[in-house]
């Protein structure tokens, strides 16, 4: 079957046009990604601001195109942290719906943990692995840590750390402060401390970073330009190279991080927060590495589609 999935997320808004197998094969067709910044000040508001929803309208109209011209057969999409935190979060969504058909919905952080987790071990051997698996998904309002074993979804947590909200609470100057980057390091330290169990990180083995901060560290590092998806999936990142990131970002100025090898340019503003979270994502779980992954909440959402249909 023929499906195209939308991901509206607070940073970016995603398309997968893919055939599903009944075997669970994906075959990919198109795929697309475009810097929104639905969550733009949602952190303070609680509203979605009207600029940042037409820029999700303007994403979302070659989407459809691209959908209409490939055949898709079902049309299915998620929304995540930003629009569950939003009071006009339901009306965007009916205006998703009646503009572009795409039959998105305002997904729980049960359901979004559960698609992630899905569409991250999708090629993996699951049995094989010793110890459970933590799929961490680094987003612009949320960061979730999903841990699993066999296939099934044992733990899962999101927790408010997110690129755009850490960015707008803590970095105020160009390049960020020293004091401006500690206070946000403190803040998610102390988040993650919180939400994760201590048999949570003590049992930690091994982790999957997906989405755009983990995919983002991998293509700088590589120095992909262009971007190379078959390259930067399965690629293991060092939380050494994190840190060096970090450091080597922090010394630039918006305007220089546009121009750097790897990294998508609208991604420039929300990068250094991004290295941040990573960092100590991986410092909470007590782990040095993790292997960054292309499959994720879009890939799950594509299988539960068609795997999960009647």
């Amino acid at each position: 079957m023929r499906v195209a999935v939308v991901d509206i997320g607070t940073n970016s808004t995603r398309l997968l046009i893919a055939d599903v197998e009944p075997d669970g094969t994906v075959t990919e067709l198109d795929r697309r990604s475009t810097v929104t910044r639905l969550g733009q000040g949602v952190d303070v508001s609680g509203t979605l601001h009207e600029d940042a929803m037409e820029r999700v309208f303007a994403a979302l109209a070659p989407y459809r195109e691209a959908a209409d011209a490939l055949g898709v057969e079902v049309t299915t999409g998620v929304l995540t942290s930003a629009v569950r935190d939003a009071s006009n979060g339901a009306a965007f969504q009916a205006q998703v719906r009646e503009r572009f058909g795409f039959a998105v919905e305002t997904i729980t952080g049960d359901r979004e943990a559960q698609l992630t987790f899905r569409g991250a071990t999708s090629d993996h051997d699951v049995d094989e692995r010793d110890g459970p698996i933590v799929v961490l998904d680094i987003g612009g309002g949320s960061t979730e840590f999903v841990v699993g074993r066999r296939g099934d979804v044992t733990f899962h947590v999101s927790t408010q750390v997110g690129v755009v909200r850490m960015t707008e609470r803590h970095v105020h100057h160009d390049p960020p402060r020293h004091d401006e980057l500690e206070a946000m390091a403190d803040e998610v330290r102390a988040i993650f401390h919180d939400e994760l169990p201590p048999d949570v990180r003590a049992d930690a083995r091994w982790a999957i970073a997906v989405a755009g901060t983990a995919t983002s560290a991998a293509a700088i590092l590589l120095e992909l330009e262009p971007y190379d998806a078959d390259r930067v999936h399965g690629h293991v990142i060092y939380r050494a190279e994190v840190e060096m990131l970090l450091a080597r970002l922090a010394e630039m100025d918006e305007a220089q991080r546009r121009r750097l090898p790897g990294l998508q340019p609208d991604r420039a503003p929300t990068i250094i927060a991004g290295m941040v979270v990573l960092a100590e994502a991986l410092r909470a779980l007590g782990l040095d590495e993790a292997e960054v992954s292309e499959h994720d909440i879009l890939r799950g959402a594509a299988l539960a589609c068609v795997l999960d249909r009647g």
